[in-house]
C-alpha cells in the first residue's frame, strides 16, 4: 500500500484514539501516536511516543522528533479527561488540569505541525470533541473544553482555509470504551437512561468515530471544513 503520508494522533493508545490511530494506518497513513502509555494495538508501537500532553516542553520534544521523520500533514487532537462532577462539586482547580490536557495540546501540535502542512499545499486537523456540547449533566468542566475545542476549530477553518488545510470535530455520543464506563457506572441509572435513549438502538464503538475521521482526513473531502458532525446514533437530535 502506498502511503499517504504522516499523520499525528494526540491520545492513540487506547479506546477511540486507537480506533482511530488503527483507522488512519489502515488508509495509508503512517501514523504516530503520542500518549502517556502505550498502544494496546502492537503494530503501532514502533511509531508511537510516550509523553504526558500536559507538558508542554515533553510534547514540543515529542512533536519535532515526529517532524524530523517528514512533515506530517494529517493531526487528529484526540486526547482528553473528563473529571464528572455535579455543579456545586466542582473543583475550580481542575479546570486548569482539563483544559492543560484536552486543549492546550491542540494549539500546541497546531503551531508545530501547521508551517509543514503549508510547505506541503495543505493539509487535514481532526478534533476530537464531545456530544456534552450539546448539554450533559455532571460536565461543566470537560464539556467547556468540548465546546472551546469546536469553537477554536471553526476559527482555525476559516484562518487556514487558503492554506488548503481543512479544520472540523467529530463528536462522539455513547462509544462502549473502558473510559465511558469509568465515567458513566455501569448500575447507574443514569447512564442506562442514556444507553435506552440512543435511537440507533445500541452504543457507538470506537471504530464509528473513527470512519467519520477518515472520512475527513481523505484527500477527497477537501471542500469541507468548519464542520462538527456528531457520531452519537443519533442522540444530538431533538
Amino acid at each position: 500500500m502506498s502511503r499517504l503520508g504522516n499523520a499525528v494522533v494526540t491520545g492513540g493508545a487506547r479506546n477511540i484514539g486507537l480506533g482511530i490511530a488503527r483507522r488512519l494506518a489502515a488508509d495509508g497513513w503512517r501514523v504516530f501516536v503520542l500518549d502517556i502509555a502505550e498502544p494496546e494495538g502492537e503494530a503501532l508501537r514502533p511509531d508511537a511516543q510516550q509523553v504526558d500532553l500536559s507538558d508542554p516542553e515533553a510534547t514540543t520534544a515529542a512533536l519535532e522528533y515526529i517532524l524530523a521523520q517528514g512533515p506530517v500533514t494529517c493531526l487528529v487532537n484526540n486526547v482528553g479527561i473528563v473529571k464528572p462532577a455535579p455543579f456545586d462539586a466542582v473543583d475550580i482547580d481542575d479546570l486548569d488540569s482539563i483544559m492543560h490536557l484536552n486543549l492546550r495540546p491542540s494549539i500546541l501540535a497546531a503551531k508545530l505541525l501547521v508551517p509543514g502542512m503549508r510547505q506541503a499545499g495543505g493539509g487535514r486537523i481532526v478534533m476530537n470533541t464531545s456530544r456534552v456540547t450539546k448539554g450533559k449533566i455532571d460536565r461543566t468542566l470537560y464539556s467547556a473544553s468540548k465546546g472551546a475545542i469546536q469553537s477554536m476549530a471553526r476559527t482555525w477553518a476559516l484562518e487556514l482555509a487558503t492554506d488548503g488545510i481543512t479544520v472540523n470535530c467529530v463528536a462522539p455520543g455513547p462509544i462502549a470504551t473502558s473510559a465511558f464506563w469509568e465515567n458513566n457506572p455501569k448500575e447507574a441509572p443514569e447512564t442506562r437512561a442514556i444507553v435506552d435513549a440512543v435511537p440507533i438502538g445500541r452504543m457507538g464503538t470506537p471504530e464509528d468515530v473513527a470512519q467519520a475521521v477518515s472520512f475527513f482526513a481523505d484527500a477527497r473531502s477537501g471542500f469541507i471544513t468548519g464542520q462538527t458532525v456528531f457520531v452519537c446514533g443519533g442522540t444530538a437530535v431533538g
